[in-house]
């Protein structure tokens, strides 16, 4: 029997809520399969684990989680600890050492939830945004001098690497071949950064001739949100730097019905250290402890995981479970315009994958 070993790191808010719904639904799913079993080890780290200790996880963090196959995380973020603290103390914390360098960010309208573009149905949008998740705006290089001086000065240094574009741009070529529309959408801001972004565009092109099965264009980030809008089904397989995905994935998720249901997947694609799937809504503290979260981006990013992992079948089930659920919009919780809790959302998926 294949054991797989994951790090359930719930973090704050909502995450909790969510992470809890996902580890039920997939241990459910692993015990009606004879080929694989999962083991959970849960950590307490994030915002709480903050106050009690001043660090958002142990100084050995890193070393304990080396060893597990995959990482299920929940959201980081508190209102009394500063957003840099807790994103650079947690989130980042793990994606960076791990060179989780691959965040990828499939959308697409799932089955009874309505876009809230005019006449946009099931097929006409469907896509994948791949994020550079290392370096570029996120780098976390730079500095503040004179301190609250009225000379004060802020630097934020976009770094752009030739060996992390490329890798970057080879995972996302990669990525198209493998779908079947084989297109391939380069985001650029090179009018107006004229020097990392450049390099972006050549490498881009660059790497396109190793791939001439796949049809790409280039679209400048300001352009592409319009595009998004405006012609979704002229889009399939996207990539773009570290912020600029991070915005334009969360646009996708809402032109898709709602950020509680998107998935992603932090991925090191050559498997030297674990990868990390989370869903992509926040810690959400408004609606924390009111049971109303929607878990649906936790167990689709709990499906990516069981790929990951090589559990194909196992994550066709639960696919085909979460469809089901959201087909049912009486079981919609409030982010899609319904009253349903996370727990009947999350007993309505278990109740599917226990049927024969």
């Amino acid at each position: 029997m294949r054991i797989h070993r994951i790090a359930a790191i719930p973090g704050d808010g909502i995450g909790k809520e969510v992470i809890a719904a996902g580890v039920q639904v997939l241990e459910i799913l692993a015990s009606q399969d004879a080929g694989f079993r999962l083991e959970f080890r849960h950590f307490d780290w994030g915002s709480e684990y903050y106050g009690r200790h001043g660090m958002m996880m142990p100084a050995d963090g890193l070393a304990t989680l080396k060893p597990f196959d995959a990482i299920y995380f929940g959201a980081v973020g508190a209102p009394d600890v500063p957003d840099h603290i807790t994103l650079w103390g947690l989130r980042l914390a793990i994606c960076q050492p791990f060179d989780q360098y691959a965040n990828v960010r499939p959308t697409r309208i799932l089955p009874g939830i309505q876009s809230p573009l005019r006449n946009v149905g099931p097929t006409d949008l469907d896509w994948v945004i791949v994020r550079e998740n290392s370096e570029g705006e996120y780098a976390g290089q730079g500095g503040r001098s004179h301190r609250g001086l009225p000379e004060e000065v802020a630097t934020e240094v976009s770094i752009f690497t030739r060996t992390g574009v490329t890798r970057i741009m080879r995972f996302a070529f990669e990525l198209a071949r493998s779908r079947p529309r084989k297109l391939l959408t380069v985001v650029t801001k090179s009018n107006a950064q004229r020097n990392g972004m450049v390099m972006w565009d050549e490498i881009a092109a660059e790497v396109a001739k190793e791939f001439p099965d796949v049809t790409w264009d280039k679209m400048l980030v300001d352009a592409m949100t319009v595009r998004m809008t405006m012609k979704p089904k002229s889009i399939d397989t996207v990539v773009a730097t570290n912020l600029h995905a991070d915005i334009l994935s969360d646009l996708a998720a809402a032109l898709a019905g709602s950020m509680g249901i998107a998935p992603t997947a932090n991925l090191n694609p050559e498997r030297k250290f674990p990868s990390m799937f989370e869903p992509i809504h926040g810690s959400a503290f408004d609606i924390t402890g009111k049971g109303i979260a929607n878990p649906i981006g936790t167990f689709w990013s709990g499906e990516m995981m069981l790929r990951h992992l090589g559990e194909n079948a196992a994550a066709d089930r639960l696919m085909r479970a979460i469809e089901s659920v959201t087909a049912d919009t009486a079981l919609h919780p409030p982010d899609l315009g319904g009253k349903a809790t996370t727990e009947q959302v999350t007993r309505a998926v278990c109740e599917v994958l226990g049927r024969p």
